[in-house]
């Protein structure tokens, strides 16, 4: 039987670029995204792609996708929670409330709602158990500048990654976070041009193909549920990350 997994945030950047990694190993993939075009344009080239347009911090519509999912596999083998945004550049008494609230809410309360619906239907399905892969980033150890809403947000993603693998011990469900560091994506394309420093400066940044980020999100997904990887961590071998600030 073909191991199943959805991918949010999968129309585009680093959700795209793991749903076709997971295609090409043979995998059945369900994809969540905002834009319908994306999905669709992918699963009329795949036939083992599901696009399942939805917002993610709506519940109802989450729980849709979910269920058209198991209504079309049976059951669910990895959820990998990779939707997000962030924001423009600012200290924090220049970012407006909207947009705090925009980036908590898609990033925090989107996975959360997500896995919240993944991990009932692992818990409940036969053979129990399956794997929850949140998309965290390096900036949940290390912030930018001006980049208080999105390193927030990614801060409690590791908090949910640690409860997740704690309480789904006793129903086989693993949890594990993948840390990025510029892996070259639209979101990232600023990083060629330049972006501020912790010093005021603006410096071009290296940047990987998303390409070995995908390789690592499927590693993790093909353990077996008796081994899991917490905490990944992929970036660019130059960026500012060890060093920042």
């Amino acid at each position: 039987m073909s191991k199943t997994v959805i991918i949010t945030g999968g129309g585009r950047g680093i959700g795209r670029s793991a749903a076709l990694r997971f295609l090409n190993a043979g995998w059945r993939v369900g994809v969540i995204g905002r834009n319908p075009g994306p999905l669709e344009d992918l699963a009329k080239n795949h036939e083992n792609a599901l696009a399942m347009p939805c917002d993610v911090t709506d519940e109802a519509e989450v729980n849709n996708a979910f269920d058209q999912a198991m209504s079309a596999w049976g059951h669910l083998d990895v959820l990998f929670n990779n939707a997000g945004i962030s924001a423009l550049g600012a200290t924090i008494d220049e970012v407006s409330v909207a947009d705090w609230r925009r980036v908590i809410d898609i990033n925090v309360t989107g996975s959360f709602i997500c896995a919240r619906a993944a991990f009932e239907r692992m818990k409940t399905q036969d053979p129990m158990g399956g794997r929850i892969i949140n998309n965290g980033s390096v900036s949940a150890y290390v912030p930018r500048w001006g980049s208080t809403p999105y390193t927030a947000s990614k801060h409690a993603i590791t908090g949910l990654t640690k409860s997740i693998s704690l309480d789904g011990r006793p129903y086989r469900i693993a949890c594990g976070q993948i840390d990025i560091g510029n892996a070259l994506t639209e979101m990232a394309q600023k990083m060629t041009e330049g972006v501020p420093q912790a010093d005021g400066s603006v410096m071009i940044e290296p940047v990987m193909d998303v390409r070995h980020v995908a390789d690592a999100v499927l590693h993790m997904a093909d353990l077996p549920l008796e081994a899991n990887i917490p905490f990944m961590t992929v970036m660019a071998t130059n960026m500012p990350y060890l060093g920042r600030g």
